[in-house]
């Protein structure tokens, strides 16, 4: 009798300890946090990737359009530029051309090119098909060369002269400025001067 009881109370005990202390391997909870962290990780990789594609996108469509004014702004600069240069030579005429044609184009031209560039940088981006550069240089002794000028207004924006100056013991001097229509085209905004020689020089477009 008393095998028989200690058996018993020996199964009620192993039972016991058998289903009251089991505890699942460490393993296979730890496995269980790290796919929950893995999943979670990479839902939050892909939310962050696809975040940052679309700025990426936004930004190479607003650098295009950027690039794009640049572009367009570059070109009219040069075409107006073109059309400067050939009416500048057109206004000093072969006789004075031929001689300081090669100065006016070394000195004076690119500050041509950069009051242009500036100009048209402050112009509304919709209004610059409406710009363009007069055709009518003065003869004689006029001060014009051509003019910057809105075709939509017809009013001018910025004159562009050249000025002979008879310095004492020096001889003629050639002034290159502009004025611009923002004081009513008061000021003298100086490009450059060439010096001619101490004799009177031809006049203009001879």
């Amino acid at each position: 009798m008393m095998k028989l009881w200690m058996k018993k109370i020996s199964v009620v005990l192993i039972t016991i300890m058998t289903l009251g202390m089991y505890v699942p391997p460490t393993y296979l909870t730890v496995n269980a946090d790290n796919n929950d962290k893995a999943t979670s990780k990479s839902s939050n990789m892909g939310e962050e990737r696809l975040d940052s594609e679309s700025e990426q996108r936004e930004i190479s469509v607003k650098g295009s359009e950027e690039q794009e004014v640049i572009d367009s702004n570059e070109m009219l600069v040069h075409a107006l530029s073109e059309q400067a240069k050939l009416q500048t030579i057109s206004k000093l005429g072969p006789r004075i051309a031929n001689q300081i044609e090669e100065e006016f184009l070394a000195e004076i031209m690119p500050s041509i090119e950069d009051v242009l560039s500036m100009i048209i940088q402050n112009i509304d981006e919709k209004e610059l098909v409406y710009y363009g550069i007069s055709e009518e240089p003065s003869q004689g002794y006029g001060e014009r060369i051509f003019h910057l000028y809105n075709y939509q207004t017809n009013q001018d924006v910025t004159r562009f002269h050249v000025r002979r100056d008879l310095r004492p013991q020096e001889g003629y001097w050639f002034n290159f400025h502009y004025h611009m229509s923002t004081d009513h085209f008061e000021t003298h905004y100086p490009l450059g001067e060439i010096y001619w020689d101490k004799n009177t020089p031809p006049k203009w477009m001879s």
